[in-house]
C-alpha cells in the first residue's frame, strides 16, 4: 500500500508524514483486527474440536502479537497483500475426523471475520455513524477524530470482509482448500488435493500479475462477491 505513496515521500515529505500517521491509525489498526480475528478463530475451533495444539502454543488468544507475521505485516504495509502465522492444527486429533475436523476449522476464520464486519457495521446501519467507504479515503485531508473514526470503521469492515471471501478460493494454503477438501464428494475432493502443491504459485502469479499491471484479475473476480456482502452487512456497496 505505501509503496504507492513513496512519489509523495520526495516530494513533499510533510504530507507523507501525514499519511503514514493516519494510514497507521485507520488501516493498520483495521489490519490487525481482522487478522487477529481470523486466526484465533482457527485456534478456538480448533481446540473446541479436541485438538490442545494452537493453545499450546500459545495461539488461543487474542494478542495480536501471536499471530502477526513479521513479514506478512511489513508486505501488508508496502504492498498491499501479506499473511498472518498460519495457526498449526493436527488433523488427527480432532473429533469430526481429518478432513471434515480441518473443513470446520478453516471454515471458521472467514465466518468470524464475517460476523466482525457484521458487529461493526451497527453503528453505520443505525445512523450514528456516517458511511465513509474506503475507497474514498481521506489519507491528506484534516480530518477530525469523526472522520478517522468512521474511516476505521469503514477498514474495519472491508477488510474483514475482503479476508473472509479471499480465504474462501479453493487454493492452498488458502482455508477454501480445507473447505473444498472436507465437503466435496471425493473425487472432487482429491483434485483439489491434487492442486495442493501448486496452489502457492498460482496464487502468488495472479497477485504478482496484478500488482505489475492494470489486468485486476484477482480483484475482478472478488469485487461482486465482496460488494454483495457489503451491502448485506451495511446496506451500501463498499
Amino acid at each position: 500500500m505505501l509503496l504507492r505513496s513513496l512519489d509523495l515521500l520526495l516530494d513533499n515529505p510533510g504530507a507523507f508524514a501525514t499519511v503514514f500517521s493516519t494510514f497507521l491509525a485507520t488501516v493498520g489498526l483495521a489490519l490487525i483486527v481482522a487478522i487477529t480475528v481470523h486466526e484465533f478463530s482457527h485456534a478456538a475451533v480448533a481446540y473446541s474440536l479436541g485438538d490442545p495444539t494452537a493453545k499450546r502454543l500459545g495461539r488461543l488468544s487474542l494478542n495480536p502479537i501471536r499471530h502477526l507475521d513479521p513479514v506478512g505485516s511489513i508486505m501488508l504495509i508496502l504492498m498491499g497483500f501479506g499473511w498472518g502465522k498460519p495457526v498449526p492444527v493436527n488433523p488427527h486429533n480432532l473429533r469430526n475426523g481429518g478432513r471434515k475436523g480441518m473443513a470446520i476449522v478453516s471454515a471458521a476464520g472467514p465466518v468470524a471475520n464475517l460476523i466482525t464486519a457484521s458487529i461493526f457495521a451497527i453503528p453505520i446501519r443505525v445512523g450514528l455513524v456516517s458511511w465513509q467507504s474506503p475507497f474514498y479515503f481521506g489519507g491528506l485531508q484534516d480530518q477530525d477524530i469523526g472522520s478517522l473514526f468512521a474511516d476505521l470503521l469503514g477498514f474495519i469492515i472491508f477488510f474483514n470482509i475482503i479476508l473472509a471471501v479471499f480465504n474462501l478460493i479453493p487454493l492452498f494454503p488458502l482455508d477454501g482448500s480445507k473447505v473444498a477438501i472436507g465437503v466435496l464428494p471425493h473425487r472432487l475432493a482429491n483434485i483439489v488435493a491434487r492442486w495442493e502443491a501448486s496452489g502457492p504459485a498460482i496464487l502468488l502469479g495472479i497477485i504478482m500479475v496484478d500488482w505489475f499491471t492494470d489486468m485486476d484479475l484477482l480483484w475482478g473476480v472478488l469485487s461482486p462477491i465482496v460488494n454483495m456482502i457489503g451491502f448485506v452487512v451495511l446496506g451500501h456497496i463498499l
